[in-house]
């Protein structure tokens, strides 16, 4: 059953339709071939190749370049990958290395979840650090996310990359 329901503002009128029982998956939930988590099969990333559109590149000597060189990322990225659901409902997951790589940061500044996306989105070095293959000027996620990446990277798991 349809209900039409009218709104006037600002001398604009539109009409929406209103459903009583929604029978569709919505669109963002849609049952997908592939699983929530996808691991890319790349070889790590190096600081010589990471894209500058204003050209240049990154230094080797950078405290975040030998920070990322030193954590073994993708010995702990099948354990984070096991969290997520086979069936591909929802959207991807973002990478393990982005998940952790952004805690690091956000702890290691003592910023605010906010001030951590922002930082990222402003500095190629932290947007090397956390996996991404080339600079972009977008944030790479919402903010909210930070509370999400907290939960599913647990203390044991930090602890095991410590002692690596």
């Amino acid at each position: 059953m349809k209900r039409s329901l009218q709104y006037k503002e600002i001398g604009i009128k539109f009409q929406i339709q209103v459903h009583d029982k929604i029978k569709e998956t919505p669109k963002n939930l849609a049952p997908r071939k592939e699983p929530m988590y996808r691991t890319e099969q790349k070889e790590q990333l190096t600081f010589s190749d990471f894209y500058l559109p204003f050209g240049g590149s990154l230094s080797g000597k950078n405290r975040w370049v030998v920070l990322a060189s030193i954590i073994p990322w993708e010995k702990f990225e099948s354990k984070y990958a096991k969290q997520f659901s086979e069936s591909g409902m929802g959207a991807p997951a973002k990478p393990f290395r982005m998940a952790l790589g952004s805690l690091i940061i956000k702890e290691k500044l003592d910023i605010t979840d906010e001030e951590t996306v922002e930082q990222i989105r402003e500095n190629p070095y932290l947007q090397y650090f956390i996996g991404m293959e080339g600079y972009s000027n977008d944030v790479p996620f919402d903010s909210s996310m930070m509370v999400h990446f907290r939960k599913r990277i647990s203390l044991t798991m930090l602890t095991d990359i410590n002692e690596q």
